[in-house]
């Protein structure tokens, strides 16, 4: 057999290209290795049951669509439409180049209760399960599981202190023009134990320990002013509010994901959440503040701490010793942005997880990050001077989606989707007519890291 010089096989593995060859879980033979990835798939729809109405498209009527989106002939909701299931197409394209095991699907809506799975298997069934080009094969994953969001749940308060109740997404407890906006999701090729999911979808911030109401400390900033009745270094929310807000601004889920090894069946916590961005703040800046609490919340979490109380009843962080990834669209990037970094620096910087992902050799990076800070100014417009471009994730040009495996998961390699123009699947990130962000695919990355199993 011939050999893939290392330089090559470095390089297949950084795009994603190596991936269909790590896993087969069809058969019964333990897998040597798994591959976790985590994607915002900025699903962004303006209204509910739009992105059902996609997905639930056969590929016929997609490409009758698209046919008709090509020749002109389309307007309105219709192009709208037709617009939308080409960039689901070209999310789908990027899973089957990615290929990942177990991955995290930020921002793909549902009912806002995630106790159907139909959205879901209409993705697997009428995109995933279509090969998108001919470099690429299909995929499908047996095993899928929405949660239930707090994104557009109105929360019966005025929250953004406009004088008015429920009045629209800023009075939800999680940002969202409708119950189910931005949830999140999750695929596997390997069981998860249903029974033992976590959920902290209504644990209460005030319970967290050291977390306060959100005092005003802006108090000169005309972009965010006091509003009438609030004075500087006052609290914002009033007490019954305070009392009732969740700290997920949608949700916090620990799944266990069974993987069969050569030793016997071994558990990895997938530990997933989508926490508010730290901007679009009040005189309180209460999404900072917000998302440090969220993100602070799984250091405390795989430290066992013994304060959080699930959804059940349950108490308690996860068991000393287990194995977990931390994923998701965390919105906070360890060396730039508008947020407060210390939660994600000490997450990255935590005894337990694994260093190498987070601070070493084994950091997830791309060639198509840089190349756009570099030579596309006017798409990657912010954080053009960052030191580190190869680590971005997204069209803000900071690293924001995080896979972060614990200490005791053996990494071997890891990537950023973002090809650069001289890589394939470059048409998956740049569109002339359509951009780089939403209007193509995303304006986020998918994320993957690959781990080795116990032989």
């Amino acid at each position: 057999m011939k050999l893939i010089p290392k330089t090559l096989l470095a390089a297949a593995i950084s795009l994603g290209l190596m991936a269909g060859c790590h896993s087969n879980n069809d058969s019964k033979a333990p897998d040597p290795m798994v591959r976790f990835a985590t994607f915002n798939l900025s699903f962004d729809r303006t209204a509910p049951g739009m992105l059902s109405g996609e997905l639930a498209l056969d590929r016929a009527a997609q490409d009758a669509l698209l046919a008709r989106l090509a020749d002109g002939t389309l307007s309105g909701a219709e192009k709208t439409r037709a617009l939308d299931v080409q960039q689901i197409r070209n999310i789908a394209e990027i899973i089957q180049r990615t290929r990942p095991d177990v991955f995290l699907l930020n921002e793909f809506d549902n009912d806002g209760k995630g106790e159907s799975t139909a959205d879901l298997k209409a993705f697997n069934d009428n995109y995933l399960a279509h090969a998108q080009h001919g470099e690429v094969q299909a995929i499908s994953y047996p095993v899928m599981q929405n949660f239930a969001t707090n994104t557009g749940l109105m929360s019966g308060h005025d929250l953004n202190l406009d004088g008015k109740r429920n009045n629209g997404p800023d009075d939800a407890w999680g940002f969202g023009n409708y119950h189910g906006q931005y949830a999140f999701a999750l695929m596997s090729k390997y069981p998860i134990d249903t029974k033992g999911i976590r959920t902290f979808q209504h644990f209460k911030w005030k319970d967290m320990p050291g977390e306060t109401n959100p005092v005003i400390d802006d108090c000169n900033n005309p972009r965010a002013p006091i509003p009438a009745g609030r004075q500087c270094g006052e609290p914002w929310y009033d007490d019954a509010a305070w009392a009732q807000f969740p700290l997920s601004s949608k949700n916090h889920a620990d799944v266990p994901v069974r993987v069969k090894t050569a030793k016997g069946e071994e558990v990895i916590h997938f530990l997933i959440s989508h926490p508010t961005p730290p901007i679009f703040g009040n005189a309180a800046r209460h999404n900072v503040k917000h998302n440090r609490a969220e993100v602070a919340f799984w250091q405390d979490y795989v430290e066992s701490a013994s304060y959080m109380v699930d959804d059940a009843g349950k108490a308690g962080g996860l068991p000393q010793g287990a194995r977990f990834v931390i994923a998701g669209d965390l919105n906070a990037d360890p060396q730039a942005g508008d947020g407060d970094l210390s939660a994600i620096q000490d997450l990255h910087n935590h005894v337990l997880v694994n260093q190498a992902v987070t601070n070493g050799a084994l950091i997830p990076v791309s060639q198509g990050g840089p190349e756009c800070l570099a030579s596309q100014p006017d798409l990657c417009k912010r954080n053009n001077n960052r030191t580190t471009p190869e680590r971005i994730t997204s069209s803000s040009g900071l690293q924001l989606d995080h896979l972060i495996p614990s200490a005791n998961l053996n990494a071997i390699a890891s990537g950023v989707f973002w090809p650069a123009s001289f890589e394939p699947g470059y048409h998956l990130v740049y569109d002339a007519k359509l951009g780089i962000a939403k209007g193509v695919s995303s304006d986020h990355r998918l994320v993957w890291v690959d781990f080795e199993l116990d032989q």
